[in-house]
């Protein structure tokens, strides 16, 4: 296969940075298109409607469009949006259409082995969605880092990293096993929250970009 082309669909204007910066280092040979419509995550927290038939639909405008520039490969970076992103798949068997998170989960179930794994999130809707997605018998728990997304918006990465670990450590105290960071854009906080807690860190981009290869199998 020549190089492969990959949209990569994101729904938090945080959420791109982490993961072009992640294919540029793990598979730069991928050709990138990104679509950002960062009104998708506000219009979830505000409208306490949930993933309604109304924002199924936008995610699967996002899906086509995607498709009709002659994609590969499609990667979400918005992990409270599960459902609609599986509705998306399904019609599209003939190619893979990932969410942001299942190939962490995977990864984390592996490695776990049975003990408890920490979600570590900083968008709240996430923490609702996403651990059904885990198998069934997984000890999944969750750490909402409070205030991270808030300071990352006001462009304090410092203070969101540091949110980030003190969560975390929370997520230790509990007896987790492993740390999964939910959200793209708390891979940043990866190294920090890894060297505090001491536990090992997955991060969706990594995973995610991981899955992907191994789909196309390049």
């Amino acid at each position: 296969m020549s190089a492969p082309r990959i949209a990569l669909i994101h729904a938090l204007t945080h959420s791109v940075a982490p993961i072009n910066e992640a294919m540029e280092r793990d598979w730069p040979q991928a050709i990138r298109m990104n679509l950002l419509d960062d009104s998708l995550s506000a219009d979830l927290a505000r409208s306490g409607q949930g993933l309604d038939e109304a924002m199924h639909a936008r995610f699967e405008v996002l899906t086509a469009y995607a498709e009709s520039t002659g994609v590969q490969g499609i990667l979400f970076t918005c992990s409270a949006f599960g459902p609609c992103i599986e509705a998306a798949a399904a019609r599209r068997l003939h190619m893979p259409v990932l969410k942001p998170n299942e190939a962490m989960i995977d990864e984390a179930v592996s490695q776990a082995n049975g003990r408890p794994i920490g979600l570590l999130a900083t968008f709240g809707p996430t923490l609702q969605s996403m651990p059904p997605e885990f198998p069934e018998g997984c000890v999944v728990v969750p750490g909402l880092a409070e205030g991270a997304l808030a300071a990352l918006n006001e462009g304090d990465p410092q203070r969101h990293d540091a949110l980030a670990v003190q969560a975390a450590m929370r997520l230790r105290e509990q007896g987790c096993a492993l740390i999964a960071l939910a959200q793209f854009s708390l891979a940043r906080a990866a190294e920090a929250v890894a060297l505090a807690t001491g536990l090992p860190v997955l991060t969706t981009p990594g995973s995610a970009i991981r899955a992907l290869r191994r789909r196309l199998a390049v």
